[in-house]
């Protein structure tokens, strides 16, 4: 079990698709069993081609965000270039890793899109980083899954990407305690960073 799943109760996506990365989640954070707040974001854009989302600890996700925002401006900076999928997971990774027996307590994913085309991403506590065609963190990940393994496939258009992120997050926000009040999705493509927002009764 993820640390993310343990100490904190979310819902976050992630799925390639036919020329970019969705990622998704829904808004509710917890506090034990009450409601802390109906409106927090989870998705975070770092650059243009570059996004996150966080399931967990949200001072440690904003903090992770904040530096991970610096570090790919200063490089696009000297560089001339945006910041790579993997150069950022990888730069993430060691940031974690070098904390991992006082850890942050967070499970991430990282979706962009670079020269070699789009990424997706799973980053847990300790640095560990696996590249994946879809994925889910927190407490409801185990019904977001599952919607994924039937219904999921290669070559998926942005519109059909979106629609399965958006069928992921309802279910496990039927099922899930600790996810809710609605659905923040980000579609990132080599023509940039967009956020989508979808409002959900439960």
């Amino acid at each position: 079990m993820r640390l993310a799943e343990k100490f904190k109760g979310t819902t976050t996506v992630g799925l390639v698709f036919d020329g970019g990365v969705v990622l998704g989640a829904e808004r509710r954070a917890t506090l034990g069993s009450m409601v802390e707040s109906k409106a927090t974001k989870k998705i975070f854009k770092i650059d243009e081609n570059l996004g996150m989302a966080t399931s967990g600890l949200v001072g440690d996700a904003q903090y992770l965000v904040r530096y991970l925002r610096a570090e790919a401006a200063l490089y696009k900076t000297s560089r001339g270039r945006p910041m790579s999928v993997k150069a950022l997971v990888t730069l993430l990774s060691n940031i974690l890793n070098q904390y991992k027996f006082s850890p942050y307590y967070v499970g991430l994913l990282v979706g962009g899109v670079d020269e070699e085309g789009p990424h997706l991403y799973s980053v847990d506590a300790a640095g560990g980083a696996i590249p994946d065609k879809y994925v889910s963190t927190g407490s409801g990940s185990t019904f977001a899954i599952a919607i994924f393994e039937s219904d999921f496939k290669e070559g998926l258009s942005e519109e059909e990407a979106v629609e399965l992120a958006k069928k992921a997050l309802t279910v496990a926000m039927e099922r899930d305690v600790y996810s809710g009040n609605g659905i923040d999705i980000a579609v990132i493509t080599k023509e940039g960073f967009k956020v989508l927002e979808f409002e959900v009764k439960r």
